[in-house]
């Protein structure tokens, strides 16, 4: 396998791992939670979601032959505060992840040598991909936090949880 392809199932395997935290905390939050906001100046996981999707969509469709910054998208709209159903949000969040990997799942080796552009700027392909990796993990990481906070004492842990270290690191040890 060339390192071509290495990097780009490393890519995937990256964001699908925060796809599934993100779904993780959607779906045991009800839809007030989801619209919920601390104060005026804050985001919500919709609004989040709304900028997400918003941004995937924006930067994915045509990605190898558009501007990354497409006519279409308003971004501040993204984030005036407004509700949405569980439904809708869900809606939103799914159509912005399935645009970004049918995308990533259709680049081919030589692509990733090519030069695409986001607002006008030229950016590599390979640099394109790793704004995006830094950027939606961003996200992904409020969503959770929001979460946590919304769910207090029924939070339950996405990944190893607190003072249970040594016990993950026993079990991992004793698959080999």
């Amino acid at each position: 396998m060339s390192f071509a392809n290495i990097y780009l199932d490393s890519v995937k395997k990256r964001f699908l791992t925060h796809r599934l935290l993100g779904e993780k905390t959607l779906e045991r939050l009800n839809e007030a939670q989801l619209n919920w906001q601390p104060d005026d100046g804050s985001n919500s996981i919709y609004l989040i979601i709304k900028h997400i999707s918003g941004n995937m969509l924006s930067r994915w469709t045509d990605f190898l032959t558009s501007d990354g910054e497409k006519p279409w998208r308003n971004r501040d709209t993204e984030f005036e505060n407004s509700q949405a159903s569980k439904e809708t949000i869900m809606e939103l969040w799914n159509k912005g992840w399935d645009c970004m990997m049918q995308a990533l799942d259709s680049l081919q080796e030589a692509d990733l040598e090519k030069t695409v552009y986001i607002r006008t700027e030229p950016l590599s392909v390979v640099d394109a991909i790793n704004r995006q990796l830094a950027h939606i993990p961003y996200h992904v990481g409020q969503i959770v936090y929001i979460g946590k906070m919304l769910l207090k004492e029924q939070w339950e842990s996405l990944s190893i949880a607190k003072g249970k270290s040594g016990e993950f690191n026993k079990k991992m040890s004793e698959r080999k």
